[in-house]
């Protein structure tokens, strides 16, 4: 017997990295929120690996907090260990990469998630979604709890019908064996909303008393004090080291010797898994020409001893898994506190929601994170942060938020899930920007914070800290412009003769100069000739003066990207009356629904003939 339990603008389920940005950003932005979890200490769990960032994923977590999202505020609270990576490559690939305590994440999440005006937390198992006109009405807990509400955000991670698989043993489960999420498939599948199935997997954890660290490689973080939000204090922490090791030609012998056991090759496991990630056995079996692969032994907090062995993600059997450690350089007489596993989950099939993370059959449905069929922390938390914005608007009766390629990595995620086809988890790299260059980690504020003003997310000391770095780095960018020396000044000849630099042949602008590759910024300061300035805005000043010629042109492909952007397509446009479209293009096209000509171009399946078909289509329409 249900019975009435209360009534809400918004309710969440799910209370994974998706799942805290989206109630967070819906409670913030004036929405009653319900946010629903299986477990209350299992909030923001890191049931993989415990960091954040990375190449395209730190450029998230900073997207994440100009929009006014909570990912980069909580992992500089409780991180262990911060590096910035792809040092030697441009700033446009250059990513922070945190260790976290995972056990202090959860605990600074949930303390942010208690105190959020607007939003209350719920332990329960959601069962049933009710709609009405294919419309959300309700959801309906496994007790029989019943919650009106006009919108829901499902973030329920891999817990969909979630298996667990070492070896011979196959259990229902959750990550971290907890509960599974079973009769919220069977309500999803009931309102026709097609799933697929998808695999992931963890590592073993081990005993850090028993390593021999002396046979490893110390890796530990760097002296400067990064953060991942534009509003953290300075960082002042101790920093835990990683450790590097290998697998050995022995380690393989193994693997191989039992791979009839292994369950990703005798068929038990069907659901495709990361490409990215993939399990340890695969990299033996797939690179077999390799004696060895690298191996990352991490901690997974400052009061514990277990460690996180990176790069030995497997579904091996328990006794197996022992034998592959103890083949390992330090981990000879290493004890195992954790067995590595794999899981098995149902997603939604990404293409059947429009770009603001609404589904396109049921109004008020919006799904986030690993139930999209992605992969990754950051990823989940981006979607979360967007489908929670964009629940809150639709209550509010306003537009959706919606990111364009050009102006975030979001917006480059969220148009991959809904426009291209994926056999695997998705996960978000550099390499998919088209303008990368100007989406770069260090600019994510100048880009997005006056967005999540727009939208009521960013509040009133963010935005203070935001104007004033924009006032700073126009006063700094003028002063370079308008400083400017002639050959005649001996101390500029000096300097460039110490940097074997070529001597100025006309007047020229500190602006100018620093276009070289030998002039560093700093080095202004050094010389006197310029004033003190914060960090950030000398680094933002120095690339945007270094790159101009390169940004000039990103910009100007961004102007002929959004003039296909701006060709929008009708909603109620019937792709089977276009005449001479291709029969997979119909298809595609009415499956997707694409909101503009360019949104249509990306669309695999729509040749540049199709579109040549219907922009000659959309004219005559119109005429």
């Amino acid at each position: 017997m249900n019975y009435e339990a209360g009534k809400y603008d918004v309710v969440v389920i799910g209370a994974g990295h998706a799942g805290c940005e989206a109630a967070l950003a819906s409670a913030r932005m004036g929405c009653s929120t319900l946010l629903v979890t299986l477990s209350v200490e299992n909030i923001a769990l890191m049931p993989c690996n415990p960091s954040i960032g990375g190449p395209a994923k730190a450029q998230l977590v900073r997207e994440i907090d100009a929009l006014g999202g909570e990912m980069g505020i909580n992992i500089d609270k409780a991180n262990i260990q911060i590096r910035l990576i792809n040092t030697g490559k441009g700033p446009a690939v250059q990513s922070l990469r945190a260790q976290a305590d995972k056990h202090e994440y959860g605990r600074e999440m949930i303390k942010t998630i208690l105190g959020q005006k607007g939003l209350h937390l719920l332990m329960a198992e959601v069962e049933e979604i009710e709609t009405v006109d294919e419309k959300v009405n309700a959801i309906v807990t496994r007790t029989g709890a019943r919650y009106q509400c006009q919108n829901v955000v499902i973030t329920t991670g891999t817990y969909l019908k979630g298996r667990i698989i070492a070896g011979e043993v196959m259990y229902d489960g959750g990550p971290g064996n907890q509960f599974p999420a079973v009769k919220l498939a069977d309500s999803l599948r009931a309102m026709g909303i097609r799933l697929g199935r998808f695999k992931t997997g963890t590592p073993p954890r081990v005993d850090r008393k028993s390593v021999n660290f002396s046979k490893t490689i110390e890796m530990p973080g760097d002296i400067q004090p990064w953060r991942f939000s534009y509003i953290s204090p300075q960082p002042v922490r101790e920093q835990l080291s990683c450790w590097l090791t290998h697998s050995t030609p022995e380690t393989h012998r193994i693997v191989m010797d039992n791979i009839e056991r292994a369950p990703l090759f005798t068929g038990v496991i069907k659901g495709k898994g990361p490409r990215y990630c993939p399990s340890f056995e695969d990299k033996v079996v797939r690179f077999a020409h390799k004696s060895s692969h690298q191996l990352f032994i991490e901690p997974e907090g400052r009061d514990t001893d277990e460690m996180y062995i990176q790069g030995l993600n497997t579904s091996l059997p328990e006794d197996v898994q022992v034998q592959v450690l103890h083949s390992i350089p330090g981990m000879e007489e290493v004890r195992m506190i954790r067995t590595g596993y794999a899981i098995e989950y149902d997603y939604v099939i990404p293409s059947q929601a429009k770009l603001s993370l609404e589904s396109k059959m049921v109004e008020g449905l919006f799904t986030a994170g690993q139930i999209n069929g992605t992969s990754g922390y950051e990823e989940a938390a981006a979607q979360g942060l967007i489908a929670g914005i964009n629940a809150a608007l639709k209550v509010q009766a306003r537009e959706p938020f919606i990111l364009k390629r050009s102006e975030a990595y979001i917006g480059v995620m969220i148009d991959d899930l809904i426009t291209k086809e994926s056999d695997e988890p998705y996960r978000l790299l550099t390499s998919r920007a088209e303008y990368r260059l100007l989406l770069r980690q260090d600019n994510a504020d100048l880009r997005l914070t006056e967005k999540g003003r727009q939208i009521g997310l960013v509040d009133d000391f963010r935005w203070a800290i935001f104007t004033e770095k924009k006032k700073s780095l126009a006063e700094g960018t003028h002063l370079l412009h308008k400083t400017t020396f002639t050959p005649a000044d001996k101390d500029v000849d000096k300097y460039l003769t110490s940097k074997e630099g070529a001597p100025l042949r006309d007047k020229t602008s500190l602006w100018e100069m620093l276009r070289r590759t030998e002039v560093k910024i700093e080095d202004y300061l050094n010389q006197g000739w310029l004033p003190p300035f914060q960090p950030e805005i000398l680094e933002q000043m120095e690339i945007q003066a270094k790159y101009e010629g390169y940004i000039n042109k990103q910009q100007e492909q961004v102007q002929r990207f959004e003039r296909m952007e701006s060709k929008r397509i009708p909603e109620d446009i019937d792709y089977n009356q276009v005449y001479s479209l291709s029969n997979e293009s119909v298809q595609r096209l009415n499956e997707i629904r694409p909101q503009s000509l360019g949104h249509a171009s990306r669309i695999a399946g729509v040749s540049p003939a199709d579109i040549n078909i219907l922009l000659i289509y959309l004219a005559k329409r119109r005429n």
